[in-house]
């Protein structure tokens, strides 16, 4: 079989070495860093500065410059990008069969803290400039036609060595002159998407950026799930996921931990049940807690137990109804639904008791109206080195760690300042974005001592006066489950 290697082919096992930067003094204040950019050539980066409000400064940054260009990707049978190398080589055949001459090519997925490197194999044809992106999808029309499925990739994407370019958004802000405090915020409602700049103006926050994940795999009026811990004002709306990332929140403090919840359903007569989830769908056999907050009806199918603020069971009914205000509701189906139906009667009293623990202090913590958490994706940095917990936190596939996507990453530095970035990406010539070993060493170029991935790709945004600062990779702003915001004092 014929070979012929891109330029520009994926030598990642080099260029993704987990190296953590020397910490220096100033890295370790909120300052901008005096030191180059730290992706790709090293190269001084030209930024601007804006004050936003006292002690938060705002800079456009940007270093790099485009030298990549397009290729064209044949899919393996099961649709993805890459598998092993013998379906790779099987793969390159039909290529050749079709009258064109394929790269086989090795993809080295860095390990990381919690996984071990990966080795996968792509089958690509041809490479074409920047500029030439018409010719790449002439091959991938003709390879299409010949029975393949194909798809023509920016290589700037991929995760190997690049120039970049890349146009980042930085916010400081100084735990020694910033006076207001830091919020979550859900929107109207748990299950409806927002955008970040709606909960700005309704918060009237001086800044805010995008949470974490939301859940896309549910049924659509129910997507603005988080998924992980969020805490609003004190109230405990999505539960964690054990050991997942978490920001939380208190007055202008901000902390990056793991954390558990624990829900319990106590009735009167002693009886004691484990609640599985918060302002979620269900499923089988589960029994799940729905606020006032959650902006939708109780799924059908089961029974809700409706409690009022003094934890009397108000009434008994067949699920599908909304939660009104100062109610809450306990929806069971299956056994659950058998519990509810014993143990918790009309004006019987069912207790509803929360438990949210730091993993790293093994403290729980105090449900109080300032405390606030947004779940987070993936940890980047613990303790000032370079700690990417993919696996832990449900994203260790190539797709995440590896290819470069825009990226919005929060830190905290040694005193406790904050630092809340976005890396713009997905848009060749003009930004790529990052990959998780990237973001790490970015937030550790910039100081942060811990440090975490956000919700990043068409999510990413900054909003700063009810102005988005960002590119956003969708074109416009898109509505996402909730934000962390900026308050003024």
């Amino acid at each position: 079989m014929s070979r012929r290697t891109l330029a520009g082919g994926l030598a990642i096992a080099a260029a993704l070495t987990l190296t953590a930067l020397p910490a220096t003094a100033e890295q370790q204040s909120v300052r901008f860093p005096s030191a180059k950019f730290p992706l790709g050539a090293r190269s001084v980066p030209a930024k601007t500065m804006t004050a936003v409000a006292q002690g938060i400064d705002l800079y456009d940054v940007k270093a790099g410059t485009s030298t990549d260009g397009y290729t064209v990707s044949i899919l393996m049978p099961n649709g993805r990008d890459a598998g092993s190398l013998s379906t790779a080589e099987a793969v390159a055949a039909e290529v050749e069969a079709a009258g064109e001459t394929p790269s086989v090519q090795e993809v080295v997925r860095p390990a990381v803290a919690d996984a071990p490197s990966q080795t996968v194999y792509m089958v690509r044809v041809g490479l074409w400039s920047l500029k030439d992106k018409k010719k790449a999808d002439a091959m991938a029309k003709k390879l299409k036609e010949a029975g393949l499925k194909v798809k023509v990739d920016y290589l700037g994407d991929d995760g190997a060595k690049t120039t970049g370019p890349w146009n980042v958004k930085v916010a400081l802000i100084d735990v020694r002159t910033f006076r207001g405090t830091y919020a979550a915020s859900l929107g109207a409602s748990v299950a409806k998407r927002e955008t970040v700049s709606s909960m700005v103006k309704a918060r009237k926050a001086l800044l805010g950026i995008n949470g974490g994940f939301f859940n896309i795999h549910t049924s659509p009026a129910l997507r603005g799930e988080p998924l992980g811990a969020s805490v609003v004002g004190g109230k405990l709306l999505s539960e964690a996921v054990p050991g997942r990332s978490a920001v939380v929140l208190k007055g202008r403090t901000a902390k990056i931990t793991e954390l558990k919840s624990t829900v319990t359903a106590i009735s009167q007569d002693g009886e004691r049940v484990e609640v599985n989830g918060i302002n979620r769908a269900t499923t089988t056999d589960e029994l799940v807690l729905y606020t006032e907050e959650y902006g939708a009806k109780t799924p059908t199918g089961g029974v809700d137990a409706v409690i009022d603020a003094t934890n009397k069971v108000v009434g008994l009914r067949a699920s599908g109804g909304a939660v009104t205000a100062g109610m809450r509701v306990l929806h069971g189906n299956g056994v659950a639904a058998d519990w509810l139906n014993e143990h918790a009667w009309q004006d019987w009293k069912v207790q509803i008791d929360t438990k949210l623990v730091d993993l790293r202090t093994k403290r729980a913590l105090q449900l109080t109206p300032e405390l606030n958490v947004v779940a987070g994706g993936v940890g980047l940095v613990r303790n000032g080195k370079v700690k990417i917990t993919a696996k832990l936190d449900g994203h260790d596939s190539i797709n995440m760690i590896l290819r470069r996507h825009p990226r919005t990453l929060l830190g905290t530095t040694r005193n406790g300042s904050l630092i809340l970035a976005t890396i713009d990406g997905r848009q060749p010539g003009v930004t790529v974005g990052a990959n998780f070993v990237e973001a790490a060493q970015f937030m550790r170029w910039l100081g942060a001592t811990q440090a975490i991935n956000l919700d990043g790709g068409g999510s990413t945004a900054m909003v700063v006066g009810n102005k988005v600062v960002n590119r956003p990779s969708d074109g416009a702003e898109r509505a996402v489950g909730d934000a962390l915001l900026v308050l003024p004092q």
